[in-house]
């Protein structure tokens, strides 16, 4: 049984959502196909995010990260090795594609492969112009601008 969203109604009353509701609409599409490698998504705090994925085996140069636009790309390819026959294969070195749906101004900050653990660090960084702003209301005929409301600022 599939039970499809009707997001009409909140077409209606919203400007420029279509594409989460696109998203939302073609997510029950998505199928988790290949669970490998692992990982977790982790949020530590309100705009910084992080990604753990276990890659045992591979090392930096087996590994490419790319961000294009709304998408962040992480691939694993290994070379076989040629030093003699495998009686068993325990450990996964096989390719992989994992694909992650980034939000409107989420940044790759680093990346870093320690222990077997690829860890991608990301940052939500919202532009000036689209934070909150006070605007000024006049009395009478002068014309006031609108005032940039302080962010909150993080101690360094």
């Amino acid at each position: 049984m599939r039970n499809d969203l009707d997001f009409a109604p909140l077409y209606r009353s919203s400007v420029g959502f279509d594409r989460v509701f696109n998203l939302l609409n073609n997510a029950h599409r998505l199928q988790a196909i290949d669970t490998w490698p692992h990982y977790d998504i982790i949020k530590t705090n309100d705009d910084d995010y992080r990604i753990e994925m276990a890659v045992a085996g591979f090392g930096n140069s087996d590994l490419d990260i790319i961000q294009e636009r709304n998408v962040l790309v992480i691939k694993g390819q290994k070379a076989e090795p040629k030093d003699g026959e495998y009686l068993h294969r325990g450990i996964a070195g096989r390719s992989f594609e994992r694909r992650f749906e980034l939000a409107d101004h989420v940044k790759v900050e680093y990346a870093s492969l320690i222990d077997g653990l690829l860890r991608v660090a990301l940052k939500r960084e919202i532009p000036e112009a689209m934070k909150p702003r006070k605007i000024g209301i006049s009395t009478g005929g002068e014309q006031t601008a609108p005032l940039q409301i302080e962010a909150e600022r993080q101690a360094a």
